[in-house]
């Protein structure tokens, strides 16, 4: 009964999480699109609270803040999107229509339109289905043992192919082109290329290095330089920009054509907290930030020490999800189930259990604690309850 009555009365007094039975989470796994994303900083979410104030025409917005992430990135042009995965969507959109609005109006009714969109066999990824949203056909150049020069130049079809796809992180994969030279044969035969680079924006000053390399077309996503989790943007040449522009969620109402984009809409709280939180990444002590995880890692580190059996290593997990030396955001605690009697699970579950719930990465009978989308002075939270959890 005590139980109970603690429960309802949470319900009624708690967040707004616990009013709808959603227990708060303290993220410990980093940026990640199921956890809602990143920590918004207070500038952030102080601009977003003001564009709250006064409604705004929505295209002339996304246009000066698509000049303005031009000008911060280094690119002609840029327009924001609802993430990376829409971004995909639209820049495939854009290129089967080329701004032919009963095209557009069609999709993903590709009949008549070079639908193909070809993509090296070393990068197959999950991502791609998002071209398939717009319609595309995928067709994949070369074989188990990779793509060749003169596989890629007979994959690329100018009579059939509209985009040529590139997967930013998958740049040197092996029995891959790389993207300076894969996007040189696709510019020869008119075909552009378009880059998914979603998390590929450290240090921001290389965020450009694509469209140099080539590339006409690269997608980011905002929650990685700390924006909102539905926020992200396209940057490049300016004519396929305004091509994307074209089949935005814009105008659907008011215009001459039923837009594809329609269902990648965006508010304008979004629009700007993508932007704000670029400025404010580019005008980040990046060093700064990073000390401030390796600080945030050794108070979690206090919660383990002097526990038998449990060693706690200061880490870097990356966007690959494997653990390296350096730079410091997370720690991972290791179990020697000789010397400490419980498993990595039940500490695992233990962290899970309470409210807030503390959730970690459970890999390989071992704990990743990462800090990087942690609210400002959660890692003493944490520390406490990984101590409880390890108590014997």
């Amino acid at each position: 009964m005590k139980t109970r009555a603690a429960q309802e009365e949470r319900a009624t007094t708690g967040t707004v999480y616990d009013r709808l039975g959603t227990p708060p989470v303290i993220n410990g796994k980093g940026v990640y699109t199921d956890l809602g994303g990143a920590y918004l900083s207070p500038t952030v979410w102080a601009a977003m609270t003001e564009s709250n104030q006064h409604s705004v025409e929505m295209v002339a917005l996304l246009e000066a803040s698509g000049r303005r992430i031009a000008e911060l990135v280094g690119l002609e042009a840029a327009w924001i999107v609802p993430g990376a995965s829409a971004a995909i969507a639209l820049s495939t959109a854009a290129c089967l229509t080329r701004g032919d609005g009963a095209a557009i109006e069609r999709l993903p009714d590709t009949t008549g339109l070079k639908a193909d969109v070809v993509i090296q066999e070393a990068h197959r990824y999950k991502y791609l289905r998002m071209a398939w949203y717009a319609g595309a056909r995928i067709r994949y150049a070369g074989d188990g043992g990779g793509t060749t020069r003169g596989q890629l130049e007979a994959a690329l079809d100018p009579d059939t192919v509209s985009m040529f796809f590139f997967v930013g992180h998958l740049d040197g994969a092996r029995g891959s082109l790389p993207l300076q030279v894969a996007a040189a044969i696709a510019r020869s035969r008119g075909i552009p290329t378009f880059v998914d680079a979603a998390y590929l924006n450290y240090p921001p000053s290389t965020m450009r290095r694509f469209t140099d390399a080539g590339a006409e077309m690269v997608c980011f996503s905002a929650k990685y330089w700390y924006g909102p989790n539905g926020g992200g943007f396209i940057g490049g040449h300016r004519d396929l920009v305004q091509l994307i522009s074209q089949v935005d969620f814009t105008r659907f109402e008011s215009g001459p054509v039923l837009r594809f984009g329609r269902a990648f809409k965006l508010d304008r709280f979004t629009l700007i907290g993508t932007l704000v939180a670029l400025e404010e990444w580019f005008s980040m002590d990046h060093q700064a930030r990073w000390a401030g995880y390796a600080r945030a890692v050794e108070v979690i580190a206090e919660g383990v020490w002097g526990v038998p059996g449990v060693t706690a290593e200061p880490k870097f997990f990356t966007m690959e999800e494997t653990l390296e030396k350096k730079p410091v955001n997370c720690l991972h605690v290791t179990f020697d189930s000789k010397k400490f009697p419980r498993s990595a699970a039940d500490v695992h579950q233990s962290l899970r259990e309470g409210n807030p719930r503390v959730v970690v990465h459970l890999v390989d009978g071992s704990l990743i604690i990462a800090v990087d989308a942690m609210a400002p002075g959660a890692e003493h939270f944490v520390a406490e309850r990984l101590r409880k959890a390890v108590e014997i």
